[in-house]
């Protein structure tokens, strides 16, 4: 068992440390750490940017959280596959000796666990200096995987808070709260629970910043720029 959730723990750093917010920045000739709130998040990409750089951060850093979260269970099937080609006694022992990566039952472990160190890797990329985002698109992609009825109730409540007060960190932080509560009530794998609880929390400790400008009344709503500005602080994803 210590074997796969040691790959899932580096493959899910690794994925999630890519910078891909400072990465597209970066191809437009800016440094995304020096503008707007200085935060490499979808947000940020966006207001600094334009909508279609940060949608384009956005969806790279779900698709890190997904990858994380759901090579396990292809790994698995494939494996389950094989065993199914094999003939005889010999043949089978051959084949566990050898190729059995996964069963089922490691599958939510080693799912967590990458997704979860996805999630450290994009909040503190070895990239770029430990520095990086609040995880909550890698958290998204990876819970779309793992859960997608829960992520799509908290998706929801994520729309309706930004709708109505266009602040993407309130969003966010009531995001947060909504993923380990609905995935209780449905009766998610007790793993997946604590995983959605763990981030959530870990998502909104890294939004105190915003909290503290909500509670004083100056936090920024979200505008739409397409050039770079000076933004006040409000990073996010």
């Amino acid at each position: 068992m210590l074997i796969p959730l040691t790959i899932a723990a580096v493959v899910g750093y690794l994925l999630g440390a890519i910078p891909f917010g400072w990465l597209v920045a970066r191809a437009h000739g800016i440094n995304i750490f020096e503008h707007g709130s200085k935060n490499p998040g979808a947000t940020n990409v966006k207001r600094v940017l334009g909508k279609k750089a940060g949608n384009t951060v956005f969806a790279l850093d779900a698709v890190k959280g997904a990858l994380a979260a759901g090579w396990p269970s292809l790994v698995a099937r494939w494996a389950a596959g094989q065993a199914s080609n094999v003939r005889n006694a010999e043949s089978w022992t051959v084949f566990t000796a050898n190729v059995k990566v996964l069963t089922p039952d490691l599958v939510i472990p080693v799912a967590v666990t990458g997704l979860l160190c996805a999630v450290l890797g994009h909040s503190f990329s070895c990239f770029t200096r430990f520095k990086g985002g609040k995880g909550v698109a890698t958290s998204a992609g990876g819970f779309v995987v793992l859960m997608p009825i829960v992520t799509l109730i908290a998706l929801a409540v994520w729309l309706a808070t930004f709708f109505t007060s266009r602040y993407v960190s309130l969003a966010s932080i009531l995001a947060a709260v909504a993923i380990p509560v609905a995935a209780f009530f449905l009766n998610e794998h007790k793993l997946v629970v604590i995983l959605a609880a763990v981030i959530g929390t870990f998502v909104i400790l890294l939004h105190r910043a915003n909290i503290k400008r909500l509670l004083n009344g100056t936090e920024n709503r979200f505008v739409k720029k397409s050039v770079v500005t000076a933004a006040a602080p409000e990073g996010q994803a």
